[in-house]
């Protein structure tokens, strides 16, 4: 039974609904109001996406590539709104909807007191929707729409507290670099036009064959292969919404925004559009050699040195947010050794995870009182248990302990990285070995922090009386709590049980026909001689055998080691910490300055662009508009008037003689030129 586009367009159309009515009819329908018709279209849409998942595996429906709306035609070429929804679609489409649904749910909890509980939820259904337009696109076109839809929403989120200075940098932050990355991501889309003549995705791939030999003239003596252009520049673009070194730098400080909105972006949303998108590109990208490589040395970097930030970091969230980096980078190198079920795989595994650990790390900022500095935590697993046993689960998939979802994901990762002989796979396996011990250093210090030893914190009762703690330099006291932290209400906690479960089993079941079984078919192309996964099938035998292998692995070696240095250091001998730091203290600056990127880019590109500004400005407004058309023309009416002023005296005899100089002057010209004009 095929598809039905009836129901593809209200999985996509239900969250835009839900959005309209929260944000135009928000004061009509009130809080409760908002809440109920967001997460009402995000049930009915999460639900059809199940659904379409189950009618594509099991129940016998073909693939479905159809064009529902045409924008415009201009001779052959046409924009077209249209759905590709395969297997790659739908379990896109799933992952999406249902941690959007869970994340609804929670910010119920979360964002109970904000004033702007309505346009919050109205901005969260409409990023979802965008999302949505961008996965399930048929065509370029589309799929650009999608790319700038979540682009402009998270922007909205970053700086959803628009009153906090560190948030509205946040979010220029991120709309800026996202442009830059948009910019490549735009050329690479008109090259795929230039050179296939086509914004379809099935008519591009089916042409995809003939950029074999093509090239592209950048100079009279330079030419380039015409698929590595196209892939590279698309490429650029995932570099930007999937946060891809160097234009990483805006995911960070996207934490400005709430948490709920933290947990949508990092997990399931835009990071990893780009993932998404290069998967989507497979036969594209493996005609270009050069594309993969660079595409997986960019990915190995990410994966270790920007996880290797998030051991100095204090803020909760931040953590998370380099952790974040860190999994997008192990996805874009198997993105990179042509492993692009691997890739989708982890980023599926790791939205469930990386999800729970969000909405965890919320619910100890809800009980801290919103505070987010893990230096003034610890001792909490006894006030909220059950946070503590959901982020546990959480960090132990994201430390790919095996069994976890995150170990058959990341283990699977890691290994087809070691079969490929493409260049550059030698120092992409080696940073994704050292991220596996990276990874378990930060989020074993981030739980020993903020669950375990003794509370560092303080419960001051006023009892009826208002008080507040200043410190000397005018700030509230950190650690100072007026009274005893306890766990979230049930909209907050059980988001994170439904999530700690995919997180837990998820990756046992699915594993097999994920990555060895050529569960997503055609949608998925991969040449014979790339085909790292398949060489891996042959040594495969089962779920349960793998993971019972993983214990013996050199990476799961990395993770217990890393688990009896911050167990040692963070439980029995913390003062070992801040030795370590003063001994390493080169390397420590290095990391809590983020390897300066930000210094760079400030001095670079925003001094860079003001110095340009005011240069252009100094020579074209104030010199040419300002000075020559503005006050140029101004200046000489004055100099002319002040001119005639002089002839305006009042004297009588001064105009007498005025006239009779004046007829002297015409009869002296007639009798000059008058015979010769009366000639002709």
């Amino acid at each position: 039974m095929p598809l039905s586009t009836s129901i593809l367009l209200t999985i996509a159309l239900a969250p835009l609904v839900g959005c309209l009515l929260a944000g135009f009819l928000g004061k009509q329908i009130g809080r409760a109001g908002a809440h109920s018709v967001t997460i009402l279209g995000l049930l009915v849409s999460c639900a059809l996406s199940f659904y379409v998942l189950y009618q594509l595996v099991w129940g016998g429906a073909p693939n479905y590539d159809q064009n529902i709306y045409t924008w415009f035609e201009i001779g052959k070429f046409n924009a077209s709104v249209g759905f590709m929804v395969d297997r790659l679609t739908a379990m896109m489409m799933v992952v999406v909807t249902f941690v959007s649904l869970l994340v609804h749910v929670y910010t119920i909890g979360y964002m109970h007191d904000d004033p702007g509980y309505t346009r919050f939820f109205s901005y969260i259904s409409l990023f979802t929707f965008s999302m949505l337009m961008l996965v399930m696109a048929n065509n370029f076109m589309q799929l650009f729409f999608g790319w700038e839809a979540v682009g402009l929403v998270s922007y909205l989120l970053i700086g959803f507290w628009y009153k906090r200075p560190t948030a509205i940098f946040a979010n220029l932050k991120a709309f800026l670099v996202n442009r830059v990355g948009d910019f490549g991501f735009l050329l690479g889309i008109a090259a795929v036009l230039y050179f296939l003549g086509t914004l379809d995705y099935a008519s591009a791939f089916a042409a995809a064959p003939s950029l074999v030999g093509k090239t592209l003239a950048i100079t009279q003596a330079t030419q380039w292969d015409a698929a590595t252009v196209i892939c590279i520049l698309l490429f650029v673009g995932a570099m930007g919404k999937s946060a891809q070194v160097p234009l990483h730098v805006w995911l960070p400080d996207s934490m400005e925004g709430p948490t709920p909105i933290s947990a949508l972006i990092h997990a399931a949303t835009m990071v990893t559009a780009g993932i998404f998108m290069v998967a989507r590109m497979s036969p594209l990208f493996e005609l270009s050699q050069g594309a993969l490589s660079f595409v997986m040395v960019i990915g190995a970097t990410g994966a270790l040195f920007t996880g290797l930030i998030g051991i100095v970091q204090n803020d909760i969230k931040r953590v998370i947010a380099y952790s974040t980096l860190s999994q997008l980078g192990y996805m874009t190198v198997a993105l990179g050794v042509s492993a692009y079920a691997g890739a989708v795989f982890h980023l599926m595994t790791h939205a469930f995870f990386k999800a729970l650990l969000f909405l965890g790390a919320g619910s100890v900022i809800i009980a801290m009182h919103h505070e987010q500095d893990m230096r003034y935590m610890g001792g909490l697993r006894k006030y909220m248990p059950v946070t503590w046993i959901t982020m546990w689960i959480g960090s132990l998939a994201l430390v790919a302990i095996p069994f976890t979802s995150g170990f058959y994901s990341k283990d699977a990762i890691i290994e087809a990285v070691g079969e490929s002989h493409r260049w550059g796979a030698g120092y992409a396996y080696f940073c994704v070995l050292a991220g596996a011990f990276v990874t378990a250093t930060y989020t074993f210090r981030q739980m020993y922090l903020t669950f375990h030893g003794k509370e560092r914190f303080t419960v001051v009762h006023n009892h009826g009386h208002h008080a507040e703690h200043i410190d000397d330099h005018g700030h509230h006291e950190q650690g100072i709590m007026h009274e005893t932290p306890k766990e979230s209400p049930w909209v907050v906690t059980l988001p994170l049980v439904l999530l700690a479960i995919p997180s837990l089993l998820v990756g046992f079941f699915t594993v097999q026909p994920m990555l060895f079984d050529g569960w997503f078919g055609p949608a998925i192309h991969v040449d014979e001689a790339n085909n790292v996964l398949g060489e891996m099938a042959h040594g495969f035998q089962g779920a349960a055998a793998m993971a019972l292998h993983g214990f013996w692995s050199l990476p799961f070696g990395l993770v217990v080691l890393a688990f009896a240095i911050t167990t040692w250091i963070y439980l029995f001998n913390p003062t070992v910490a801040d030795k370590i730091k003063n001994a390493l203290n080169p390397l420590y600056q290095a990391l809590n300055h983020k390897y300066w990127f930000d210094a760079v880019y400030y001095v670079l590109f925003a001094r860079g662009s003001v110095a340009l500004g005011r240069l252009f400005w100094r020579g074209s407004e104030a010199a040419v508009i300002d000075g020559v058309m503005v006050d140029g023309t101004t200046a000489m009416t004055r100099r002319v008037a002040a001119g005639m002023r002089r002839l305006q005296t009042g004297y009588l005899y001064q105009y007498a003689f005025a006239m009779i100089l004046g007829l002297i002057l015409l009869l002296g010209g007639y009798w000059l030129f008058g015979p010769a004009l009366a000639a002709q």
